[in-house]
């Protein structure tokens, strides 16, 4: 499977959620995501501030590419870092080496309050 570093925020209770940043792995089709044994489908442009649900529980999530500067988030809040991606994470997409071993820090996000 090919995998890939990217945001991932749940939206199940609200607009602004739980955030990480994490490694998915894609189905053959590229259809589905896997992250932490949960598979993910897309909402195929039907949700309100959400492209994926999670199968098994059908909450919503945000899922997309890190942004070099780490304004991955619409509203401001914290970001969590996994620790099997955060060398990879602070150096090749980030470019600031000096942060590895960072495990969270706060986006202002795209809409500041």
């Amino acid at each position: 499977m090919r995998t890939r570093i990217m945001y991932i925020e749940e939206k199940a209770s609200a607009l602004s959620g739980e955030a990480r940043i994490g490694r998915v792995a894609f189905s053959k089709s590229g259809s589905s995501i896997y992250y932490r044994g949960n598979r993910f489908e897309t909402l195929k442009g039907d949700g309100y501030k959400a492209n994926y649900f999670e199968v098994e529980s059908g909450d919503f999530f945000w899922i997309s590419g890190c942004k070099a500067d780490g304004q991955d988030r619409l509203y401001p809040g914290m970001i969590s870092v996994d620790d099997d991606v955060q060398l990879e994470y602070w150096t090749q997409i980030r470019k600031a080496p000096e942060c590895t071993g960072q495990t969270h820090f706060r986006s202002n996000g795209k809409y500041r309050k």
